[in-house]
């Protein structure tokens, strides 16, 4: 079987560092993040326009993006609302969207986007953090570590919309509160400090997130043994590993943890390369155009491919990469990562499986 996404946060591509810990990864069901807009979409008469809006939407929630990536999907959200006569319904779910926690695989903070958004509407707002986070740490070059034009937020991990603390892990903040909480005129945002004006262009803190690519799609390198791990694309999560022996189908379980028979000592190593030849194998016969069953993700043309509304929606590695199912290392099991076909070929044969990423 293909790896199955929880479409939480999707996504691995861990970085290979052999001395590195095994690492808790926070992730979620991505796809209900913008399920309740795709709702007041439908119903404001955004029909056709408001399912590709959402896939884009909740795609930017996993780790391997941009930092903005998320605020320029909630300002296209509120574009579409605006085309619907300002659905007032289709804005106030932006505005807690673009506040909800996005995934960490290596339960770090969430660094903050450092430019302002394109609609007025989101002035002032800003991700959530998870609670399961590492607090005060965040992930990257450091440069994000605060909100744009907030002096401290406190408590740590909180945001406008939910001001005495951080979101549970894998917790819609959708569910969790109806006031998205933006800020008055004055730039106040409940408990978070705030300094200057919200709509300060500044610098696209767009370029190096380096930090935050280490388990979703589009960071180099592959899985150091992580028990959870995201797929490869910063398209959506997906949690712990994949099946230890693949039965031919198309479809991925990502919550499963593997066969559990060789699951002691070394001996699983090298059915974990085996299974990872064999969804390698499987993976080469989709296509982008091909069905798909609600949840499961896939590697399909090189990139993460995540399976919504009965088609595959693909998100692309970076630069110089592909998406590959890869043996993990501390137990049984296979994640889905970006990295080189080198890297990949060379973990997989690292365990004794033999026959290069297909086993052909």
């Amino acid at each position: 079987m293909l790896f199955k996404s929880l479409l939480t946060s999707l996504l691995l591509c861990t970085a290979a560092v052999n001395s590195a810990p095994i690492q808790k990864r926070i992730a979620q069901t991505i796809v209900e993040s913008t399920t309740a807009w795709v709702q007041a979409c439908t119903a404001a008469g955004g029909a056709e326009k408001c399912q590709p809006v959402s896939q884009t939407a909740f795609m930017s929630l996993l780790a391997a993006g941009d930092k903005c990536d998320q605020q320029n999907a909630a300002d296209a959200m509120i574009d579409l609302a605006k085309q619907l006569n300002n659905d007032a319904e289709m804005i106030r779910l932006a505005q807690i969207f673009v506040q909800q926690p996005r995934n960490a695989p290596d339960s770090l903070q969430v660094p903050y986007c450092q430019k302002a958004p394109k609609n007025a509407e989101l002035n002032g707002l800003f991700h959530c953090q998870f609670a399961g986070s590492k607090f005060p740490t965040f992930s990257g070059d450091q440069t994000g570590n605060l909100p744009l034009g907030v002096t401290a937020v406190n408590p740590a991990g909180s945001c406008p919309a939910k001001t005495d603390g951080p979101v549970p892990d894998g917790e819609q903040l959708a569910t969790l509160v109806k006031d998205p909480g933006v800020p008055s005129a004055s730039g106040d945002s409940g408990n978070n400090t705030t300094t200057g004006s919200d709509n300060d262009s500044g610098s696209d803190d767009n370029s190096t997130d380096d930090g935050d690519d280490d388990e979703d799609s589009g960071a180099t390198g592959g899985d150091s043994g992580d028990d959870d791990t995201d797929s490869c694309s910063d398209g959506g999560s997906v949690s712990s590993s994949t099946p230890a022996s693949p039965s031919g189908s198309t479809s991925v379980p990502a919550d499963n943890k593997g066969s559990g028979s060789n699951n002691s000592g070394s001996s699983f190593k090298l059915t974990n390369g085996q299974d990872a030849q064999k969804l390698n194998a499987q993976f080469a016969t989709l296509s982008a155009t091909g069905s798909c069953t609600e949840g499961d993700q896939a590697c399909v043309s090189g990139g993460f491919a995540q399976c919504v509304g009965g088609k595959f929606v693909i998100a692309q590695c970076s630069g110089g990469t592909q998406c590959f199912a890869l043996p993990l290392v501390n137990k049984a099991g296979t994640s889905l990562s970006c990295t080189t076909q080198a890297d990949a070929q060379s973990r997989i044969e690292a365990t004794g499986a033999t026959g290069g990423i297909t086993g052909a």
